[in-house]
């Protein structure tokens, strides 16, 4: 008699929920870029003898998927690129999941996602997130968005996997975004966003920056698109690393240059939505 009625209690369930599997949307994307930055920094740093690359071009393949459950307003998704800044590790795999709504003329989405470094989980972050997005046919649309750490560290700048003591949490990142189509297909795209490191990460001498990106898009249609936009970031100097070790002469080393992965950068990427 249980188990009878645990069937059919599973029964229902099922036929509830087949309304909102049958108008689930799927969608998927893939991009190839000039040079993948994230919060205005370079994600292709390590190269010849772990020595930073210098140059512009560090292409990155890119791809992943949405679904959403019907009108309900909850999604998951996944989201990788290649990288190349921690030892050990070539892939960033991004999992998510959150909730869409309507709050009067705002856009509303709230959820929370976690980057994923197989090679190497001195990288791993969490954060949780809440954007708002309003939009006008004649102004464009913003979108104000903040992402809260809430992981032990923050993208291994506080050094906790390797025992430092110090910790990411509660960095956060602040970005306002804007779009506007300015002739037909042609997008003009801006963002502005703000890291606050956490006092830990600033103790080891990381400042809290300013990212940018603007730039362009053009869509040729079916889901395809090209985007050029110039992206980097300010205090260059609190993100330095060794690029040419130069000559140690005994008192002194000689020729020793440096480069920061805040470094401003124009950048095309290829895209298609599936």
């Amino acid at each position: 008699m249980m188990h009878r009625k645990f069937a059919q209690a599973m029964a229902v369930a099922a036929l509830a929920a087949l309304p909102m599997l049958a108008s689930a949307q799927l969608t998927g994307n893939v991009a190839l870029t000039s040079n993948y930055k994230f919060r205005g920094q370079d994600q292709d740093m390590i190269g010849k003898n772990d020595y930073a690359k210098t140059k512009g071009f560090k292409p990155a393949i890119q791809g992943g998927f949405d679904y959403a459950f019907g009108e309900t307003g909850f999604y998951v998704g996944n989201w990788n690129s290649s990288v190349n800044w921690l030892k050990g590790n070539s892939i960033e795999s991004d999992i998510y999941g959150g909730y869409k709504f309507k709050a009067g003329p705002f856009d509303m989405d709230v959820g929370a996602l976690t980057y994923i470094y197989p090679g190497n989980s001195a990288g791993n972050t969490t954060e949780l997130y809440g954007a708002g997005t309003w939009a006008d046919e004649a102004i464009g649309s913003f979108t104000l968005k903040y992402s809260h750490t809430v992981s032990k560290d923050y993208f291994g700048y506080a050094g906790n996997k390797a025992g430092s003591g110090l910790k990411g949490t509660n960095t956060g990142y602040l970005n306002l975004a804007y779009s506007k189509e300015i002739v037909p297909k042609l997008t003009l795209k801006a963002a502005v966003g703000y890291t606050h490191m956490s006092s830990d990460i600033r103790s080891l001498g990381y400042k809290s920056y300013v990212d940018y990106n603007v730039g362009v898009s053009y869509d040729f249609g079916s889901g395809l698109a090209l985007a050029g936009s110039i992206q980097g970031a300010n205090k260059k100097s609190s993100y330095l690393a060794v690029s040419n070790p130069g000559v140690d002469l005994g008192f002194g080393t000689f020729g020793q240059t440096t480069y920061s992965p805040n470094k401003a950068r124009f950048i095309v990427t290829l895209s298609k939505t599936l």
